[in-house]
Protein backbone atom coordinates (compact mmCIF):
# COMPACT_ATOMS: atom_id res chain seq x y z
CA UNK A 1 0.00 0.00 0.00
CA UNK A 2 2.65 2.39 1.03
CA UNK A 3 3.41 2.62 -3.02
CA UNK A 4 0.67 5.31 -3.34
CA UNK A 5 2.89 7.71 -0.66
CA UNK A 6 5.10 9.74 -3.16
CA UNK A 7 7.24 12.45 -1.27
CA UNK A 8 8.92 13.83 -4.21
CA UNK A 9 6.57 16.19 -5.72
CA UNK A 10 8.10 16.01 -9.52
CA UNK A 11 7.36 12.10 -9.91
CA UNK A 12 3.86 12.96 -8.64
CA UNK A 13 0.95 12.38 -10.64
CA UNK A 14 -3.00 12.02 -9.78
CA UNK A 15 -3.28 9.67 -12.24
CA UNK A 16 -0.87 7.70 -9.18
CA UNK A 17 -3.47 8.55 -6.39
CA UNK A 18 -6.79 8.19 -8.29
CA UNK A 19 -7.61 4.86 -6.60
CA UNK A 20 -7.17 6.19 -3.44
CA UNK A 21 -8.53 9.64 -4.57
CA UNK A 22 -11.77 7.82 -5.72
CA UNK A 23 -12.02 5.76 -2.53
CA UNK A 24 -12.01 9.01 0.03
CA UNK A 25 -14.43 10.88 -2.96
CA UNK A 26 -17.15 8.02 -2.38
CA UNK A 27 -16.64 7.77 1.54
CA UNK A 28 -17.39 10.86 2.10
CA UNK A 29 -20.42 10.99 -0.02
CA UNK A 30 -22.16 8.27 2.22
CA UNK A 31 -21.97 10.96 5.01
CA UNK A 32 -22.57 14.52 3.07
CA UNK A 33 -25.66 12.40 0.99
CA UNK A 34 -27.10 11.25 3.93
CA UNK A 35 -27.03 14.73 5.52
CA UNK A 36 -29.06 16.20 2.38
CA UNK A 37 -32.12 13.76 2.10
CA UNK A 38 -33.51 14.27 5.33
CA UNK A 39 -34.73 17.89 4.73
CA UNK A 40 -37.31 17.02 2.05
CA UNK A 41 -38.23 14.06 4.21
CA UNK A 42 -39.50 15.83 6.74
CA UNK A 43 -42.81 16.30 6.25
CA UNK A 44 -43.55 12.45 5.08
CA UNK A 45 -41.77 11.66 8.21
CA UNK A 46 -44.43 13.98 10.31
CA UNK A 47 -47.12 12.20 8.79
CA UNK A 48 -46.16 8.98 8.88
CA UNK A 49 -44.36 8.83 11.96
CA UNK A 50 -47.56 11.03 14.07
CA UNK A 51 -45.45 13.60 15.13
CA UNK A 52 -44.94 17.34 14.58
CA UNK A 53 -41.99 19.00 13.49
CA UNK A 54 -40.75 20.23 16.64
CA UNK A 55 -39.61 16.65 17.42
CA UNK A 56 -38.91 15.11 13.90
CA UNK A 57 -36.35 17.96 13.72
CA UNK A 58 -34.01 16.20 16.23
CA UNK A 59 -33.60 13.35 13.81
CA UNK A 60 -31.24 16.30 11.87
CA UNK A 61 -30.34 18.22 15.27
CA UNK A 62 -29.14 14.91 16.98
CA UNK A 63 -27.22 13.32 14.14
CA UNK A 64 -25.47 16.92 13.73
CA UNK A 65 -24.65 17.16 17.42
CA UNK A 66 -23.16 13.47 17.25
CA UNK A 67 -21.19 14.71 14.34
CA UNK A 68 -19.90 17.60 16.48
CA UNK A 69 -18.87 15.34 19.21
CA UNK A 70 -16.41 13.21 17.46
CA UNK A 71 -15.07 15.27 15.14
CA UNK A 72 -12.66 16.17 17.74
CA UNK A 73 -11.58 12.75 18.27
CA UNK A 74 -10.44 11.93 14.67
CA UNK A 75 -6.90 12.97 14.77
CA UNK A 76 -6.40 10.85 18.28
CA UNK A 77 -8.12 7.77 17.02
CA UNK A 78 -6.54 7.53 13.53
CA UNK A 79 -2.99 8.20 15.36
CA UNK A 80 -4.15 5.41 17.81
CA UNK A 81 -5.50 2.54 15.47
CA UNK A 82 -4.64 3.45 11.72
CA UNK A 83 -6.84 5.99 9.56
CA UNK A 84 -7.59 3.05 7.48
CA UNK A 85 -9.00 0.65 10.35
CA UNK A 86 -10.97 3.58 12.07
CA UNK A 87 -12.72 4.74 8.33
CA UNK A 88 -13.32 1.05 8.03
CA UNK A 89 -15.02 0.70 11.13
CA UNK A 90 -17.04 4.08 10.99
CA UNK A 91 -18.42 3.06 7.60
CA UNK A 92 -19.60 -0.61 9.10
CA UNK A 93 -21.16 1.37 12.05
CA UNK A 94 -22.32 3.93 9.30
CA UNK A 95 -24.12 1.35 7.26
CA UNK A 96 -25.90 -0.55 9.88
CA UNK A 97 -26.90 2.41 11.53
CA UNK A 98 -28.44 3.48 7.97
CA UNK A 99 -30.56 0.13 8.42
CA UNK A 100 -31.63 0.57 11.21
CA UNK A 101 -32.72 4.13 10.58
CA UNK A 102 -35.05 2.60 7.63
CA UNK A 103 -36.76 0.08 10.22
CA UNK A 104 -37.65 2.95 12.61
CA UNK A 105 -40.96 2.86 13.64
CA UNK A 106 -40.91 5.65 15.91
CA UNK A 107 -40.12 8.93 15.89
CA UNK A 108 -38.41 8.36 19.01
CA UNK A 109 -36.32 5.15 17.40
CA UNK A 110 -35.67 6.98 14.25
CA UNK A 111 -33.58 10.21 16.97
CA UNK A 112 -32.01 7.28 18.69
CA UNK A 113 -30.76 5.70 15.39
CA UNK A 114 -29.94 9.16 13.70
CA UNK A 115 -27.58 9.55 16.58
CA UNK A 116 -25.99 6.62 16.21
CA UNK A 117 -25.37 7.37 12.70
CA UNK A 118 -23.73 10.87 13.16
CA UNK A 119 -21.74 9.21 16.35
CA UNK A 120 -20.27 6.99 13.40
CA UNK A 121 -19.99 8.73 10.67
CA UNK A 122 -18.61 11.83 12.65
CA UNK A 123 -14.67 11.48 11.93
CA UNK A 124 -14.89 10.05 8.38
CA UNK A 125 -14.60 13.75 6.70
CA UNK A 126 -11.65 14.87 8.67
CA UNK A 127 -9.96 11.02 8.25
CA UNK A 128 -10.50 11.26 4.42
CA UNK A 129 -9.35 15.07 4.05
CA UNK A 130 -5.76 14.00 7.13
CA UNK A 131 -5.34 11.15 4.70
CA UNK A 132 -5.43 13.24 1.32
CA UNK A 133 -2.39 15.04 2.66
CA UNK A 134 -0.41 12.08 3.70
CA UNK A 135 -0.47 10.84 -0.31
CA UNK A 136 0.52 13.83 -2.35
CA UNK A 137 3.41 16.34 -1.79
CA UNK A 138 2.62 19.77 -0.54
CA UNK A 139 2.19 21.72 -3.40
CA UNK A 140 -0.04 19.51 -4.50
CA UNK A 141 -2.79 19.33 -1.88
CA UNK A 142 -4.48 22.25 -3.25
CA UNK A 143 -5.76 20.17 -6.75
CA UNK A 144 -6.39 17.03 -4.01
CA UNK A 145 -8.67 18.99 -2.10
CA UNK A 146 -10.48 20.15 -4.97
CA UNK A 147 -11.44 16.64 -5.87
CA UNK A 148 -12.35 15.79 -2.22
CA UNK A 149 -15.01 18.54 -2.44
CA UNK A 150 -16.73 17.16 -5.05
CA UNK A 151 -18.84 15.46 -2.23
CA UNK A 152 -19.82 19.09 -1.28
CA UNK A 153 -20.68 19.97 -4.69
CA UNK A 154 -22.61 16.40 -5.79
CA UNK A 155 -24.56 15.86 -2.36
CA UNK A 156 -26.96 19.19 -2.18
CA UNK A 157 -28.45 18.23 -5.82
CA UNK A 158 -28.25 14.43 -5.88
CA UNK A 159 -29.83 14.08 -2.18
CA UNK A 160 -33.07 15.93 -2.41
CA UNK A 161 -34.04 14.40 -6.22
CA UNK A 162 -33.09 10.99 -4.88
CA UNK A 163 -35.03 11.54 -1.32
CA UNK A 164 -37.81 13.04 -3.44
CA UNK A 165 -37.82 10.25 -5.70
CA UNK A 166 -37.93 7.91 -3.23
CA UNK A 167 -40.84 9.77 -1.44
CA UNK A 168 -43.19 9.71 -4.18
CA UNK A 169 -42.39 6.27 -5.74
CA UNK A 170 -41.53 4.32 -3.07
CA UNK A 171 -41.05 5.73 1.16
CA UNK A 172 -39.25 6.66 3.45
CA UNK A 173 -37.05 3.98 4.38
CA UNK A 174 -35.49 3.89 0.94
CA UNK A 175 -33.50 7.25 1.65
CA UNK A 176 -31.66 5.15 4.48
CA UNK A 177 -31.62 2.07 2.56
CA UNK A 178 -29.65 3.47 -0.20
CA UNK A 179 -26.48 3.99 2.32
CA UNK A 180 -26.20 0.17 2.34
CA UNK A 181 -25.10 -0.44 -1.58
CA UNK A 182 -23.00 3.42 -1.30
CA UNK A 183 -21.56 1.67 2.27
CA UNK A 184 -20.44 -1.93 1.09
CA UNK A 185 -18.52 -0.09 -2.34
CA UNK A 186 -16.87 2.42 0.16
CA UNK A 187 -15.52 -0.23 2.22
CA UNK A 188 -14.25 -2.30 -0.57
CA UNK A 189 -12.42 0.48 -1.94
CA UNK A 190 -11.16 1.44 1.52
CA UNK A 191 -9.82 -2.01 2.20
CA UNK A 192 -8.28 -2.41 -1.16
CA UNK A 193 -6.76 1.17 -1.79
CA UNK A 194 -6.15 3.15 1.36
CA UNK A 195 -2.96 2.29 2.56
CA UNK A 196 -1.84 1.89 6.10
CA UNK A 197 -0.19 4.73 7.38
CA UNK A 198 2.99 6.02 9.59
CA UNK A 199 3.44 6.28 13.14
CA UNK A 200 2.83 9.32 14.57
CA UNK A 201 3.03 10.87 17.72
CA UNK A 202 0.02 9.89 19.48
CA UNK A 203 -1.63 13.03 21.83
CA UNK A 204 -2.70 12.10 25.08
CA UNK A 205 -6.60 12.16 24.99
CA UNK A 206 -8.48 14.90 26.63
CA UNK A 207 -11.04 12.85 27.71
CA UNK A 208 -12.78 15.36 30.08
CA UNK A 209 -13.28 17.62 27.06
CA UNK A 210 -14.28 15.10 25.13
CA UNK A 211 -17.41 14.41 27.81
CA UNK A 212 -18.15 18.11 28.39
CA UNK A 213 -18.09 19.46 24.91
CA UNK A 214 -21.14 17.10 23.91
CA UNK A 215 -23.02 17.36 27.09
CA UNK A 216 -23.19 21.28 27.36
CA UNK A 217 -24.13 21.57 23.63
CA UNK A 218 -26.94 18.79 23.59
CA UNK A 219 -28.22 20.85 27.13
CA UNK A 220 -28.35 24.44 25.23
CA UNK A 221 -29.70 23.29 22.35
CA UNK A 222 -32.27 21.11 24.41
CA UNK A 223 -32.95 24.40 26.30
CA UNK A 224 -33.43 26.05 22.59
CA UNK A 225 -35.54 23.52 21.65
CA UNK A 226 -38.47 24.19 24.68
CA UNK A 227 -38.60 27.62 24.51
CA UNK A 228 -41.04 27.16 21.56
CA UNK A 229 -43.33 24.88 24.30
CA UNK A 230 -42.95 26.10 27.26
CA UNK A 231 -41.67 29.61 27.03
CA UNK A 232 -38.33 31.32 28.44
CA UNK A 233 -39.59 31.47 31.89
CA UNK A 234 -40.20 27.82 32.29
CA UNK A 235 -38.12 25.62 34.46
CA UNK A 236 -38.65 23.16 31.35
CA UNK A 237 -36.25 25.94 29.32
CA UNK A 238 -34.03 27.98 32.47
CA UNK A 239 -32.57 24.36 34.38
CA UNK A 240 -31.72 23.22 31.36
CA UNK A 241 -29.99 26.58 30.21
CA UNK A 242 -28.12 27.44 33.30
CA UNK A 243 -26.67 23.51 33.09
CA UNK A 244 -25.68 24.02 30.05
CA UNK A 245 -23.82 27.29 30.26
CA UNK A 246 -22.48 25.92 33.11
CA UNK A 247 -20.93 23.10 31.37
CA UNK A 248 -19.96 24.72 29.22
CA UNK A 249 -17.92 27.92 30.98
CA UNK A 250 -15.98 24.58 32.91
CA UNK A 251 -15.04 22.92 29.20
CA UNK A 252 -13.90 26.43 28.25
CA UNK A 253 -11.67 26.73 31.27
CA UNK A 254 -10.65 23.44 31.06
CA UNK A 255 -9.54 23.88 27.05
CA UNK A 256 -7.66 27.09 27.93
CA UNK A 257 -5.42 25.28 30.62
CA UNK A 258 -5.17 22.03 28.77
CA UNK A 259 -1.34 21.59 27.08
CA UNK A 260 -3.03 19.20 24.33
CA UNK A 261 -6.68 20.49 24.54
CA UNK A 262 -9.50 18.43 22.41
CA UNK A 263 -10.88 21.94 20.66
CA UNK A 264 -7.58 24.55 20.32
CA UNK A 265 -9.59 27.94 22.16
CA UNK A 266 -6.86 30.09 21.67
CA UNK A 267 -7.36 30.73 18.56
CA UNK A 268 -9.52 33.34 19.29
CA UNK A 269 -6.75 35.40 20.77
CA UNK A 270 -6.59 36.37 16.64
CA UNK A 271 -9.32 39.30 16.14
CA UNK A 272 -9.49 38.36 12.66
CA UNK A 273 -10.11 34.89 13.45
CA UNK A 274 -12.82 35.71 16.07
CA UNK A 275 -14.76 38.27 13.31
CA UNK A 276 -14.38 35.44 10.60
CA UNK A 277 -15.72 32.53 13.26
CA UNK A 278 -18.65 34.78 14.04
CA UNK A 279 -19.24 35.44 10.65
CA UNK A 280 -18.99 31.71 9.80
CA UNK A 281 -21.58 30.71 12.84
CA UNK A 282 -24.02 33.15 11.62
CA UNK A 283 -23.88 32.09 8.21
CA UNK A 284 -24.15 28.59 9.02
CA UNK A 285 -26.95 29.06 11.13
CA UNK A 286 -28.39 31.37 8.55
CA UNK A 287 -27.71 28.62 5.68
CA UNK A 288 -28.27 25.64 7.87
CA UNK A 289 -31.76 26.77 8.77
CA UNK A 290 -32.52 28.00 5.80
CA UNK A 291 -31.87 24.51 3.78
CA UNK A 292 -34.79 22.85 6.49
CA UNK A 293 -37.27 25.44 6.14
CA UNK A 294 -37.44 25.95 2.25
CA UNK A 295 -37.84 22.16 1.17
CA UNK A 296 -40.57 22.12 4.28
CA UNK A 297 -42.42 25.56 2.35
CA UNK A 298 -42.55 24.12 -0.86
CA UNK A 299 -44.40 21.08 0.08
CA UNK A 300 -46.80 22.57 2.83
CA UNK A 301 -47.53 25.95 1.60
CA UNK A 302 -46.42 25.84 -2.38
CA UNK A 303 -48.21 22.66 -2.81
CA UNK A 304 -45.35 20.62 -4.43
CA UNK A 305 -44.83 17.02 -4.08
CA UNK A 306 -41.40 15.40 -2.53
CA UNK A 307 -39.86 15.27 -5.81
CA UNK A 308 -40.84 18.23 -7.44
CA UNK A 309 -39.48 20.14 -3.96
CA UNK A 310 -36.05 18.24 -4.33
CA UNK A 311 -35.67 19.10 -7.83
CA UNK A 312 -36.78 23.31 -7.55
CA UNK A 313 -34.05 23.14 -4.70
CA UNK A 314 -31.30 21.85 -7.39
CA UNK A 315 -30.50 25.91 -9.28
CA UNK A 316 -29.56 26.57 -5.48
CA UNK A 317 -26.99 24.06 -5.38
CA UNK A 318 -25.83 24.77 -9.06
CA UNK A 319 -25.68 28.12 -8.18
CA UNK A 320 -23.32 27.37 -5.02
CA UNK A 321 -21.02 25.69 -7.13
CA UNK A 322 -20.80 28.91 -9.39
CA UNK A 323 -20.77 31.66 -6.42
CA UNK A 324 -18.09 28.95 -4.92
CA UNK A 325 -15.97 29.83 -8.36
CA UNK A 326 -16.36 33.21 -8.90
CA UNK A 327 -15.96 33.75 -5.11
CA UNK A 328 -12.36 32.37 -4.75
CA UNK A 329 -11.34 34.07 -7.75
CA UNK A 330 -12.78 37.68 -6.41
CA UNK A 331 -11.08 36.44 -2.85
CA UNK A 332 -7.72 36.47 -4.45
CA UNK A 333 -8.38 40.09 -6.46
CA UNK A 334 -10.21 42.16 -3.83
CA UNK A 335 -9.91 40.44 -0.27
CA UNK A 336 -12.57 38.55 1.78
CA UNK A 337 -14.46 42.01 2.94
CA UNK A 338 -16.16 42.64 -0.39
CA UNK A 339 -16.71 39.27 -1.52
CA UNK A 340 -18.67 38.10 1.95
CA UNK A 341 -20.30 41.38 2.27
CA UNK A 342 -22.00 41.06 -0.95
CA UNK A 343 -22.62 37.36 -0.78
CA UNK A 344 -24.16 37.87 2.75
CA UNK A 345 -26.17 40.89 1.38
CA UNK A 346 -27.61 38.74 -1.18
CA UNK A 347 -29.17 36.23 0.97
CA UNK A 348 -30.52 38.52 3.27
CA UNK A 349 -32.45 39.54 0.28
CA UNK A 350 -33.50 36.50 -0.59
CA UNK A 351 -34.59 35.85 2.68
CA UNK A 352 -36.53 39.12 2.23
CA UNK A 353 -38.02 37.81 -0.65
CA UNK A 354 -39.21 34.17 0.81
CA UNK A 355 -41.07 36.19 3.61
CA UNK A 356 -43.32 37.49 1.10
CA UNK A 357 -43.24 34.73 -1.22
CA UNK A 358 -47.32 33.70 -1.41
CA UNK A 359 -49.20 29.93 -2.14
CA UNK A 360 -50.06 30.97 -5.64
CA UNK A 361 -46.71 33.43 -6.38
CA UNK A 362 -44.90 32.88 -10.11
CA UNK A 363 -43.20 29.13 -9.96
CA UNK A 364 -40.40 31.23 -12.30
CA UNK A 365 -40.30 34.20 -9.31
CA UNK A 366 -39.87 31.29 -6.38
CA UNK A 367 -36.55 29.57 -8.65
CA UNK A 368 -35.24 32.97 -9.26
CA UNK A 369 -35.36 33.50 -5.81
CA UNK A 370 -33.75 30.26 -4.47
CA UNK A 371 -31.02 30.85 -7.11
CA UNK A 372 -30.04 33.92 -5.52
CA UNK A 373 -29.88 31.92 -2.08
CA UNK A 374 -27.33 29.59 -4.07
CA UNK A 375 -25.31 32.47 -5.18
CA UNK A 376 -25.38 34.37 -2.01
CA UNK A 377 -23.99 30.99 -0.38
CA UNK A 378 -21.84 30.55 -2.96
CA UNK A 379 -19.91 33.54 -2.63
CA UNK A 380 -20.04 33.29 1.28
CA UNK A 381 -18.97 30.38 3.17
CA UNK A 382 -15.77 29.01 1.20
CA UNK A 383 -14.71 32.05 1.15
CA UNK A 384 -15.51 32.41 4.98
CA UNK A 385 -13.30 29.37 5.82
CA UNK A 386 -10.41 30.03 3.61
CA UNK A 387 -10.17 33.56 5.50
CA UNK A 388 -10.74 31.91 9.08
CA UNK A 389 -7.59 29.62 8.34
CA UNK A 390 -5.37 32.46 6.81
CA UNK A 391 -6.39 34.31 9.85
CA UNK A 392 -5.75 32.04 12.56
CA UNK A 393 -2.57 32.23 14.75
CA UNK A 394 0.27 30.65 12.51
CA UNK A 395 1.41 28.02 15.69
CA UNK A 396 -2.72 27.04 15.97
CA UNK A 397 -3.00 26.75 12.02
CA UNK A 398 -2.68 22.62 12.60
CA UNK A 399 -5.95 22.74 15.12
CA UNK A 400 -7.68 25.36 13.33
CA UNK A 401 -10.28 22.74 11.12
CA UNK A 402 -11.29 20.65 14.04
CA UNK A 403 -12.81 23.91 15.69
CA UNK A 404 -14.47 25.03 12.71
CA UNK A 405 -15.80 21.93 11.43
CA UNK A 406 -17.27 21.08 15.36
CA UNK A 407 -18.64 24.59 15.42
CA UNK A 408 -20.20 24.19 12.30
CA UNK A 409 -22.14 21.16 13.38
CA UNK A 410 -22.43 22.51 16.65
CA UNK A 411 -24.58 25.74 15.26
CA UNK A 412 -26.06 23.69 12.70
CA UNK A 413 -27.70 21.89 15.38
CA UNK A 414 -28.72 25.44 17.33
CA UNK A 415 -30.25 26.67 13.74
CA UNK A 416 -32.34 23.74 13.67
CA UNK A 417 -33.39 23.81 17.08
CA UNK A 418 -34.23 27.82 17.23
CA UNK A 419 -35.91 27.96 13.84
CA UNK A 420 -38.12 25.24 13.63
CA UNK A 421 -39.12 26.62 17.41
CA UNK A 422 -40.01 29.82 15.86
CA UNK A 423 -41.79 28.41 13.16
CA UNK A 424 -44.20 26.04 15.15
CA UNK A 425 -44.63 29.26 18.03
CA UNK A 426 -45.63 31.31 14.80
CA UNK A 427 -48.04 28.78 13.21
CA UNK A 428 -49.76 28.36 16.16
CA UNK A 429 -49.81 32.14 17.40
CA UNK A 430 -51.61 32.88 13.84
CA UNK A 431 -53.99 29.87 13.97
CA UNK A 432 -54.92 31.31 17.54
CA UNK A 433 -55.47 34.86 15.57
CA UNK A 434 -57.47 33.30 13.12
CA UNK A 435 -59.55 31.86 15.47
CA UNK A 436 -60.42 29.02 12.57
CA UNK A 437 -59.24 25.29 12.12
CA UNK A 438 -60.82 25.31 8.44
CA UNK A 439 -57.95 23.92 6.04
CA UNK A 440 -57.60 27.63 4.16
CA UNK A 441 -57.27 29.00 7.37
CA UNK A 442 -54.52 26.53 8.30
CA UNK A 443 -52.71 27.24 5.07
CA UNK A 444 -52.96 30.83 5.69
CA UNK A 445 -51.55 30.60 9.18
CA UNK A 446 -48.70 28.27 8.00
CA UNK A 447 -47.85 30.67 5.25
CA UNK A 448 -47.86 33.63 7.86
CA UNK A 449 -45.88 31.70 9.93
CA UNK A 450 -43.01 30.83 7.25
CA UNK A 451 -42.77 34.68 6.36
CA UNK A 452 -41.93 35.21 10.47
CA UNK A 453 -39.37 32.64 10.30
CA UNK A 454 -37.85 33.90 6.69
CA UNK A 455 -37.95 37.42 8.61
CA UNK A 456 -35.87 35.93 12.19
CA UNK A 457 -33.60 34.34 9.58
CA UNK A 458 -33.19 37.64 7.54
CA UNK A 459 -32.38 39.43 10.92
CA UNK A 460 -29.73 36.47 11.78
CA UNK A 461 -28.18 37.18 8.31
CA UNK A 462 -28.07 41.36 8.55
CA UNK A 463 -26.26 40.52 11.73
CA UNK A 464 -23.55 38.74 9.34
CA UNK A 465 -23.48 41.80 6.87
CA UNK A 466 -22.87 44.54 9.22
CA UNK A 467 -20.05 42.70 11.18
CA UNK A 468 -18.32 41.86 7.63
CA UNK A 469 -18.04 45.49 7.57
CA UNK A 470 -15.26 45.31 10.24
CA UNK A 471 -13.37 42.89 8.10
CA UNK A 472 -9.79 43.62 7.14
CA UNK A 473 -9.43 44.95 3.64
CA UNK A 474 -7.18 43.60 0.53
CA UNK A 475 -4.45 46.25 1.32
CA UNK A 476 -4.90 45.32 5.34
CA UNK A 477 -4.06 41.78 4.61
CA UNK A 478 -1.26 42.52 2.78
CA UNK A 479 0.38 44.85 5.18
CA UNK A 480 -0.19 41.90 7.60
CA UNK A 481 1.65 39.42 6.21
CA UNK A 482 4.99 40.86 5.71
CA UNK A 483 5.38 41.79 9.38
CA UNK A 484 3.76 38.27 10.28
CA UNK A 485 6.70 36.80 8.39
CA UNK A 486 9.73 39.07 9.52
CA UNK A 487 8.42 37.84 13.34
CA UNK A 488 7.84 33.88 12.28
CA UNK A 489 11.56 34.10 10.47
CA UNK A 490 13.04 36.06 13.53
CA UNK A 491 11.67 33.60 16.38
CA UNK A 492 13.53 30.67 13.73
CA UNK A 493 17.01 32.34 14.21
CA UNK A 494 16.55 32.51 17.23
CA UNK A 495 15.32 29.01 17.87
CA UNK A 496 18.64 27.70 15.69
CA UNK A 497 20.97 30.30 17.85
Amino acid sequence: MSNHVLSNSEEFSIRNILPILFALVVTMLLVMLDSTVMNIALPSLEKTLHTDLKTIQWAITGYTLALSAVIPLAGWFSDRFKAKWVLTVCIIAFTISSILCSIAATAAQLITFRVIQGLSGGMIAPICMAVSFTVAPPDKRGSIMGILGLPMLVSPILGPILSGYFLQYFNWHWIFRINLPIGIIALCLVLKFIPISKSNRIFKLDVLGAILAPLSFTTLVYSVHNTSTYGWTNSHTILPLVIGIFLLILFIFIELNQQEPLIELRCFSSLEFSKGMILTCLNWMTLFGSTLLVPVFLQQVRGLSTLEAGLQIIPQAVMSFIGMLIGGKLLDKYGVKPVVFTGMALFSFALFCLSNIQPNTNAYLMTGVITLMGLGQGLTTMQLGTHVLKSAPAKLISRVTTLTNSSQQVFSSFAVAILSGVLSSNISHHLHLLHHSGSREVIKATTSGFHDTFSFAMILMLCGVIVSLFLQTKKAEQTVKPSQTLKESKNIKQDKS
